[in-house]
């Protein structure tokens, strides 16, 4: 595929390069609080059960506010939203790092600014802006790449918080996430969304806010995609949250957890590229069913073989091919059937019900281990949980829909 064929304008290639930069910076924090809690929990007393609720909370305001920033970004520009974004996470861990080491102060900082943060600067909220650049025929791999991009921050993230946080110590670790964050708020003013998105027809430009979520929530196709969205943050936020204490308890190395992180990182890159091309050529609602079926079937072979460094090597991989492989074709979907003029709007609805999954996985991990001692029932429900979201994809009408012009 030439470059002149894939980017349409040069504000497209700005905007990929931009958005990308974005969600390593985003993502790549985000991804790395899990191995936060040893420190927490020794210096602030923060349990088990409040530290997943907290994160769980920071989940479940990213979700509730992605489409809040979607609204934004269709009406104002990607790059308001973004930049707000950034403000509402910077404003989290600076208040955190120089406010009082409290539980309260760690619930609103850590989980109610940052998530709110993180529903106008992770994953939604900039891929939905490079879709709008890229036409049906290559938008799932445009976004693909911004996707990708976020794994890249997940890969390195890990292995340079542990070593911060065993060299310099979390206090330092947090002002560094800071800086960070202030690159990312420059960041944010490069990327830009096109006055008419690529693809929209006349009809499309004619439909309102209130008209499309009319629109969306009357759609049965909408709601089976959201519901399975619902799994995939669920599956996400358990592993991220709870995977170094789980490690700990199977008796590993406590560098393991750090290395099934970046093993996840690194293959998602891979994933990810690979599901936004494979729903170019394929069904993406099959795509998506696959996926879902594989998750389960590598969380058995983690859960119920003998706990191995081996076996840690083989989830990071296979889990990570398949972590964010779920973006590309669910946003692809939204955007081939409703179109890409409200598709912040739309998808940000979408990735609420994520979200949702995520705080229920993040929290109902720390509380399944406190009542019964182990996680184990949170694994069962996520193995049953992929076997519903295989399932559910599958009636979808991949299919655009056709408005009538208004006289």
């Amino acid at each position: 595929m030439s470059s002149e064929k894939f980017f349409t304008t040069k504000k497209a290639l700005i905007t990929l390069i931009a958005a990308s930069s974005v969600v390593i910076v985003s993502l790549g924090i985000r991804q790395t609080f899990g191995l936060f809690y040893f420190d927490f929990n020794t210096d602030l007393d923060i349990s088990i059960s409040h530290f997943g609720f907290v994160i769980g909370l920071q989940l479940l305001m990213w979700g509730v506010f992605s489409p809040v920033f979607g609204y934004i970004t269709d009406k104002y520009g990607g790059a308001a939203a973004i930049f707000i974004g950034f403000l509402f996470y910077l404003a989290g861990l600076l208040l955190f790092y120089s406010g009082l080491n409290t539980g309260y102060n760690f619930t609103l900082t850590i989980g109610l600014l940052i998530g709110i943060g993180l529903g106008g600067t992770a994953i939604s909220i900039p891929v939905s802006v490079v879709a709008k650049h890229f036409p049906a025929s290559n938008r799932t791999i445009a976004t693909g790449i911004v996707t990708c991009a976020g794994s890249f921050g997940f890969f390195v993230s890990p292995l340079l918080v542990r070593y911060s946080l065993i060299e310099i110590g979390w206090e330092i670790t947090i002002l560094y996430f800071c800086f960070l964050l202030g690159i990312g708020l420059i960041v944010s003013l490069f990327v830009s969304t096109p006055k008419i998105p690529a693809g929209t027809n006349n009809q499309d430009n004619k439909q309102t806010a209130s008209e499309a979520l009319r629109e969306a929530f009357t759609n049965k196709s909408f709601i089976f995609l959201t519901l399975g969205f619902f799994v995939c943050g669920w599956h996400i936020a358990l592993v991220a949250t709870h995977i170094p204490k789980y490690m700990m308890d199977k008796g590993m190395p406590d560098w393991t957890a750090a290395m099934i992180l970046a093993l996840v990182g690194v293959f998602n890159m891979i994933g990810t590229l690979g599901s936004g091309y494979l729903a170019t050529k394929f069904s993406k609602k099959k795509v998506l069913s696959a996926i879902y079926l594989l998750r389960g079937v590598s969380l058995i072979y983690f859960l119920f073989l003998p706990p191995s460094i081996f076996n840690s090597v083989v989830f990071g991989v296979t889990f990570g091919l398949l972590w964010l492989s779920t973006v590309p074709p669910t946003n692809g979907l939204v955007g081939h059937i409703f179109g890409t003029k409200h598709l912040g709007l739309l998808y940000g609805i979408v990735f609420v019900s994520h979200q949702i999954g995520s705080f229920l996985g993040a929290y109902l991990g720390g509380v399944f281990y406190e009542m019964y001692g182990n996680f184990d029932y949170a694994w069962y429900a996520s193995i049953a949980l992929s076997i519903f979201a295989g399932v559910i994809h599958l009636p979808i009408k991949e299919k655009t829909i056709e408005r009538a012009q208004p006289a």
